[in-house]
């Protein structure tokens, strides 16, 4: 499976925090101008709240009423599966962005045929990657062995339009390399903590800044790490005030979390102006 990155601009837009709401306005302002029928924009819109495909309904409105598009999970499903949900989404009359996660080489194969122009970062696959949103992330790796999830989070941050910075390799173990990026934490917007072991960093980061914390534990670790379950506990009890913790080895869901919080808070500042 080959890996291309997602990094830099694509389309080259200045920043907008754009939602998707804009699509379903420009579809009316073109029906009001006379550029699409009403027979068109019913058709359309018919497609909106969900798709039956037999083996799976696709939930094609969701971009709509959350800023959050439907993403397809790739455990359980067969590669032929993966690539008819990857082509469903694609053929919305609204450009959300289509994230396939946790897929192995052969759905990442299967897809990608079917809808070329897919890209790939380990097992994540993105297409209709957003034009660039304003919004400052910061995501941290606690250990080389937890990149795997912070990857899944950036990846999907990336799918949105954000540009997350990642530092990894900073464990509390080695509490020097923490304290070499304090000046980092602090002009941020949202940081992601990715940690395993027992699951300390998010509490040492909280600590040290007032941004949202989001904390990912991982199933990295040795024998009373308990796969993940040790992390978890010791996220939910930390004593760092405010921190949002997410299930075991989630990147997805803290990226979806981070993009809920930046929505509101580019609206704010927009509404602010």
């Amino acid at each position: 499976m080959s890996g291309t990155s997602l990094d830099g601009d694509p389309e080259g837009q200045a920043g907008t925090g754009a939602a998707p709401w804009p699509d379903l306005r420009c579809l009316l302002e073109k029906v009001a101008a006379g550029e699409v029928s009403p027979g068109e924009a019913d058709s359309a819109l018919r497609r909106l709240p969900f798709g039956d495909l037999g083996f799976a309904r696709i939930d094609r409105h969701r971009w709509v009423r959350t800023g959050l598009a439907e993403a397809v999970y790739g455990p359980g499903k067969t590669p032929a599966q993966c690539a008819t949900i990857v082509a469903d989404l694609l053929d919305s009359p609204i450009s959300a962005p289509v994230v396939l996660t946790r897929s192995d080489e052969h759905q990442v194969e299967a897809a990608l045929a079917r809808n070329p122009g897919g890209r790939v970062v380990s097992s994540t696959v993105v297409w209709n990657a957003q034009p660039p949103r304003s919004g400052r992330i910061l995501v941290i790796s606690a250990g080389t062995g937890d990149l795997s999830v912070a990857e899944e989070c950036r990846t999907t941050l990336i799918a949105y339009g954000y540009d997350p910075k990642i530092i990894v390799d900073v464990g509390v173990a080695g509490l020097q390399r923490v304290l070499a990026v304090v000046d980092q934490l602090q002009d941020v917007d949202v940081i992601v903590v990715v940690a395993g072991m027992e699951g300390t960093l998010p509490s040492v980061i909280g600590g040290l800044t007032s941004s949202p914390v989001i904390a990912v534990p991982t199933s990295v670790g040795y024998g009373s790490s308990l796969h993940g379950h040790t992390a978890l506990l010791g996220m939910l009890a930390s004593c760092a005030q405010g921190i949002t913790v997410m299930g075991i080895d989630n990147g997805f869901g803290a990226a979806c979390a981070a993009i809920r919080l930046l929505t509101r808070i580019t609206q704010g500042r927009t509404s602010a102006l």
